[in-house]
């Protein structure tokens, strides 16, 4: 036979529980601000002394390699350099003055390691004409910089699609274009670490706070030393930023090759931790909730 119903009555929550619960709630969250704060503070502190190259947004991957011409006619890509240090430079065959102070730049780097295999070096040609000239616009700009395979390419691609893909990979503060009838770019040079990321220089500030990040533009450091500004050593801006260049080479030399599983790694732990973290705090309301139904 059904059983009659069960008369069952409203639950009143008591009041001194949910001040706990909410009392808990404001706790959990104040401490975990603190910690956080604390950690991002500890985590300034040492960026401020730091050397260590700095990790641009932009990787090298399968998805975002540029297929490249050589000046010797073969075909090949970045990709191909995988595990190296590459520095890489934008150029003009027909304007090679444009980038003479990256060129020489280049040369010095080339004589720097030539014996190491750990480093490799690109000039990319933002002009290379016709289809059927380009070839010749290749030998000729490996000719001016002095460029031999296999340690330093000269190559490029169709050229709307070389501009759009240094603009956007490597973050160029001009978009490749002509004015006049002459080639206007961004002459920084840019540096990938063996893992195909890019790293920009890092200078500790001697008096604290942030260090200073930012492109390897030679152009920019021979303005200041035109305006007189001091480096506070022996040499100029210009020098000092080439010797920063190879202190950063250096360094990228020494740092591991990872595999594209291990650089996501952090990621999967900071999402389990998120994970974790929302699992616990779920858990914990519908436990108050229960006891606030069975006092």
């Amino acid at each position: 036979m059904p059983q009659p119903p069960v008369q069952l009555e409203p639950v009143t929550p008591d009041p001194r529980k949910l001040w706990m619960t909410a009392l808990i709630l404001v706790v959990i969250m104040v401490v975990g601000a603190v910690a956080i704060l604390g950690a991002y503070r500890s985590y300034n502190r040492k960026q401020a002394t730091s050397d260590r190259p700095a990790m641009n947004s932009n990787r090298l991957t399968p998805e975002k390699d540029l297929p490249l011409v050589r000046q010797d006619g073969g075909r090949a890509a970045l990709l191909d350099l995988s595990g190296k240090v590459i520095l890489i430079q934008v150029v003009s065959s027909a304007q090679p003055e444009t980038s003479a102070r990256t060129n020489g730049v280049m040369k010095r780097m080339a004589e720097e390691y030539a014996a190491n295999d750990g480093v490799a070096l690109v000039s990319l040609v933002v002009d290379p004409g016709p289809p059927e000239k380009a070839l010749e616009s290749l030998t000729a700009a490996a000719t001016a910089l002095g460029a031999s395979l296999p340690k330093w390419w000269v190559g490029t691609n169709q050229a709307e699609l070389l501009h759009k893909y240094v603009k956007k990979e490597f973050k160029a503060a001009i978009f490749p274009h002509q004015e006049d009838g002459k080639w206007v770019f961004d002459t920084s040079l840019v540096l990938l670490d063996r893992n195909g990321i890019v790293r920009q220089p890092v200078v500790p500030q001697k008096r604290g706070g942030s260090p200073y990040v930012g492109p390897f533009d030679f152009d920019q450091a021979a303005s200041w030393d035109e305006r007189g500004i001091k480096t506070g050593t022996e040499r100029s801006n210009a020098g000092e930023l080439e010797a920063l260049l190879v202190k950063t080479i250096d360094i990228l030399l020494t740092e591991p090759v990872q595999k594209q599983s291990d650089s996501k790694a952090p990621l999967y732990f900071l999402g389990a931790g998120v994970a974790l973290a929302i699992g616990g705090v779920v858990y914990f309301v519908f436990s108050s909730r229960k006891r606030l139904r069975n006092p």
